[in-house]
């Protein structure tokens, strides 16, 4: 049995997603600690901060990714809608077709264009009109009236920015809620990643996105919220992320309320 991915409460209908005290653990090591978020519906929300705090192993919590490292575990709760999404009864394999994610270099499947976004919607039972499907992913992802007269081309034959938006309309395919993006512009040239975030703002209206960036103008441009990140050193050597600041964009970049946030956001360090 499933738990269902149902508004609960007041804060669940608010909040997409929210963790709760989350630390994660990769063997015996701390990572990250005691982070509390919470995600708004139909926003964007950028983690950022320097290599190492934690900002992707937090992305990877929300769809359960992390449980494909056979060292990592975690602490605390992450809801959907106020359901744990770590509660044994829930399918791990559920969870990512409503939390879709799309990963820092593009990764088409080696199959046409049209098989990358029917494939998914495929093996998940997709009994409708599968050329209307296509052709709605691809138009969502601003990359049909590129594609359309050659649909039976391998999607490795795009241009990175083509196949990090064909990336992205595999992910829609499926019907997601929420769309986990880490660093999905950093392989991308400037005119790309531009097309990249306008399809970003699009998405917003039907979706719930969260994106990793160290780029600090994209995070700025884009989200609605900004979490910053950081690392402190550990007496063994080591380094473990934490959340510093989580607020509105405008004032993260404005009017942070940490020293620390205003060091990083100006550059200072990272």
């Amino acid at each position: 049995m499933n738990p269902t991915f149902a508004p609960a409460t007041s804060s669940a209908t608010q909040y997409t997603l929210q963790t709760e005290n989350l630390s994660v653990y990769y063997g015996g090591i701390l990572a990250v600690k005691n982070v509390f978020l919470d995600i708004p519906k139909n926003k964007i929300t950028a983690l950022i901060g320097p290599s190492g705090c934690g900002k992707s192993t937090v992305l990877r919590c929300f769809n359960r990714m992390n449980d494909l490292v056979a060292s990592a575990r975690i602490e605390g709760n992450v809801l959907f809608h106020g359901t744990n999404l770590y509660d044994k009864r829930v399918d791990p394999v559920v969870v990512r077709r409503q939390i879709g994610m799309v990963f820092q270099k593009p990764n088409p499947f080696p199959k046409s264009i049209y098989e990358n976004i029917a494939f998914g919607a495929r093996i998940n039972g997709y009994k409708g009109n599968m050329d209307e499907l296509v052709e709605k992913s691809l138009k969502r992802a601003a990359l049909w009236d590129e594609v359309k007269d050659k649909l039976k081309a391998s999607g490795l034959s795009l241009s990175g920015g083509q196949q990090q938006r064909l990336c992205i309309a595999r992910a829609i395919a499926v019907n997601p809620e929420v769309i986990l993006m880490d660093e999905p512009c950093s392989a991308l040239d400037p005119i790309s990643t531009l097309r990249v975030e306008e399809l970003m703002n699009d998405l917003k209206e039907q979706y719930t996105i969260i994106i990793v960036t160290h780029n600090m103008q994209q995070a700025s441009r884009v989200s609605d919220k900004t979490a910053f990140f950081n690392a402190e050193a550990t007496p063994k050597g080591g380094k473990v992320g934490y959340l510093v600041e989580y607020d509105d964009t405008v004032n993260i970049f404005t009017d942070p309320k940490e020293d620390i946030t205003r060091d990083y956001v100006s550059g200072r360090f990272g």
